[in-house]
């Protein structure tokens, strides 16, 4: 879409037109349904009519279009903001689907969820995430230029592009967003703009009831570039400054941008305008006739839209077709002139693995002791080479979590004192920010052309923990290291061992939780996540000790997410133990101690339950067999993942309370998590059983 130059810059009698359109239209959708959030939809009608029409590259006959920029609106709950310039700009959606909002089954829900309506970017979900997820993206734009467009001068490559984000002052007052600013500043993000609806009301009424701060000041310091822009006379946006500012925003380039534009919520509501009430409630049919009358509007129509106006707007069509097809041509020649990139760009774009990648995976050798979390990092590091779409890094605890795919290469702009410091490099310093971590790893996920993970201890999930809901909800292939899995960390305490969140993050719908029971069970766990990536895509938590545990023979079963490790001795086991991670060695001894008593004993690792339950029944069936009643569970986390899988006569060897600070194996024998203690709850267990 070719944009306009401030000095070619044009707005019609039809621009405004097309803009107080989309405000009416958000009155009525609202008022029709009873419910939603008018007030910011009708204010920010301008600068998003802008944004799409004038500013922004896209196509909206292709909404996945590589080389479009990318537009995420932070606060959801303006979704009409949205879905209005989506209807008049000519993506999939039409009028009744505006006539539809928030019904079930409509392509309008309440907030915008991504992969249910064309052109939404993202599921921002609940404030301030949205403005990480645009972080993440503007760094994923920086790394997929490195993959496959390194070396061409700035603002010449077919993978240059803008980030344009919308943010409010709730988004800016949620600590995410403050965590995604700061290193968002720090990387100097020249393609990132934000743009803010300084618009002075929240659900409590003025914001001055809880923010007072200079908001630019404060992303001065982050490294950002500002800039305010202030509404005309009678209170509506300043289009001509606002297109300034927005293009002035495009061409810093060398750190990131945030506009300060001060709105009039409800904008021009003759009484609704300016109060807390038009945030979340329909206006009534008395304050949008009288809206419409001041707009020119007939106030007995509803959803009214002019061929002339429709027309106007959907001109964006041709303005996306002449862009994109620029685009086909630039890219075609930079397929000549880089024909090895260009073959790695179109298997990254597909998502499908190079050819014997597997070859590189490390087999561990069976019997040695080793920590999965260091498994982990070895198999990192022997995939780096192969597959250079794989980056990511931790949350300051890459030394802990051996989350560093490349020692000499840190993602990091020009300018760094850093000796690894690479504006492309493979591994990321997301620093003491878990939150925006995983926010940020969901918009380089959503960007796409690239994999990417991220790591902190298992503990500290809960601080990201609505980033990998959101990742969940949008069946995002992202991949969590989450390391030091449970008291087996020892000294470091209850704050730092994790005893919920096995059995907490397994509630998340659609994420898979996999704590393999050694090495080799990570490099499987491994190569499935990767597998998945495209196939089946969703996030992925892997579970990782810090100790060291016994290396048992590889077995790719261990990719259906359970299986017989060691099988009874008899042709149907009397007893099954099945357990997770560090504690399969404590089933295997225990069986060893049970089949010497002359009880034939199976132990099934289950590295992940969520893998386990997508397999056919039959499978399922032969690893747990219904007819052996007596089971027992070993997890050294809350046990209520298990019941399930032990019915009425099985037994949970589990830990049903916070731990101590002290040396991870006193801690293990205290809390019953020996073998001896496993093989009495299958003495128990087969008891009951035969009752």
């Amino acid at each position: 879409m070719s944009t306009q130059t401030p000095e070619s810059f044009e707005w019609t009698d039809l621009d405004r037109r097309a803009v107080d359109t989309a405000r009416l239209l958000a009155a009525d959708a609202v008022q029709k349904v009873g419910n939603g959030h008018p007030g910011t939809a009708m204010s920010l009608a301008p600068a998003a009519y802008t944004i799409f029409q004038k500013v922004m590259k896209h196509d909206p006959a292709d909404p996945e279009w590589t080389g479009r920029d990318r537009f995420v609106l932070s606060p959801g709950h303006t979704s009409l903001t949205l879905y209005t310039q989506l209807f008049l700009a000519g993506y999939e959606l039409e009028l009744d689907d505006l006539k539809a909002f928030r019904t079930q089954g409509s392509r309008t829900p309440g907030h915008p969820e991504y992969g249910h309506t064309a052109g939404v970017e993202t599921t921002t979900g609940p404030l301030g995430q949205g403005a990480a997820n645009a972080v993440g993206m503007a760094m994923a734009a920086r790394y997929e230029r490195g993959l496959f467009d390194p070396e061409a001068p700035e603002g010449t490559s077919p993978f240059d592009h803008t980030i344009w984000a919308i943010v409010s002052d709730g988004d800016l007052e949620e600590g995410v967003s403050s965590e995604a600013s700061s290193l968002a500043g720090h990387q100097k993000l020249g393609n990132l703009v934000f743009l803010y609806d300084d618009n002075h009301i929240s659900i409590e009424g003025d914001t001055a009831t809880a923010l007072s701060e200079d908001v630019l000041k404060r992303y001065e310091a982050y490294g950002w570039h500002t800039q305010r822009i202030e509404p005309t006379a009678d209170g509506d946006v300043d289009v001509p400054a606002l297109h300034a500012a927005l293009e002035a925003a495009r061409a810093e380039t060398g750190r990131p941008s945030i506009i300060a534009m001060r709105t009039i919520i409800a904008w021009p509501a003759p009484t609704a305008r300016n109060t807390e009430a038009s945030h979340g409630s329909a206006l009534g049919d008395e304050e949008i006739a009288a809206t419409k009358r001041v707009l020119g509007f007939d106030p007995e129509q509803t959803f009214a839209v002019s061929d002339e106006v429709l027309h106007h707007a959907r001109r964006a069509l041709d303005r996306g077709a002449e862009a994109h097809a620029a685009w086909d041509k630039q890219i075609a020649e930079w397929r000549t002139a880089r024909p090895e990139r260009a073959e790695l760009f179109d298997r990254v774009s597909k998502g499908e693995l190079p050819e014997g990648w597997q070859n590189t995976l490390p087999v561990f050798e069976e019997g040695k002791s080793v920590a999965t979390r260091a498994a982990s990092g070895k198999i990192l590091q022997a995939l780096g080479p192969v597959l250079p779409e794989l980056w990511g890094g931790s949350a300051d605890l890459a030394g802990s979590n051996n989350t560093t795919i490349d020692k000499t290469s840190s993602f990091l702009p020009a300018g760094n004192p850093l000796p690894e410091a690479n504006p492309y490099g493979r591994t990321v310093h997301f620093g003491i920010r878990e939150f925006s971590m995983a926010a940020e790893m969901n918009g380089i996920a959503l960007h796409g052309n690239t994999r990417v993970y991220g790591g902190t201890f298992l503990v500290f999930s809960d601080y990201m923990r609505n980033a990998v809901r959101m990742a969940a909800l949008m069946q995002l292939p992202v991949t969590y290291v989450w390391t030091h899995d449970s008291i087996g960390l020892g000294e470091d305490g209850p704050t730092h061992q994790p005893v919920e969140h096995l059995a907490s993050l397994r509630a998340i719908p659609g994420l898979n939780v996999v704590r393999p029971a050694d090495a080799n069970e990570t490099a499987v766990a491994w190569a499935e996540i990767l597998k998945r990536h495209a196939t089946d895509p969703a996030p992925h938590g892997l579970a990782l000790t810090r100790q060291g545990v016994p290396t048992y023979a590889p077995n790719e079963d261990a990719a259906k997410g359970g299986y017989v490790l060691a099988d009874s001795s008899t042709e149907v086991p009397e007893v099954i133990i099945m357990a997770t991670g560090s504690e399969v060695q404590l089933a295997v001894a225990a069986r060893d101690a049970l089949e010497a008593e002359g009880t034939g004993t199976r132990v099934v690792s289950v590295p992940c339950v969520e893998w386990f339950d997508q397999q056919p029944a039959a499978y399922r069936e032969s690893v747990l067999p219904a007819a052996v009643k007596a089971r027992v569970a070993v997890e050294a986390g809350i046990g209520l993942t298990w019941y399930r899988y032990v019915g009425d006569a099985g037994r949970i060897v589990s830990l049903e309370h916070f731990g101590a600070s002290a040396d991870a194996n006193v801690l293990f024998a205290e809390y019953g998590f020996t073998p001896e203690n496993v093989a009495a709850a299958a003495r128990a267990s087969l008891a009951a059983a035969r009752a």
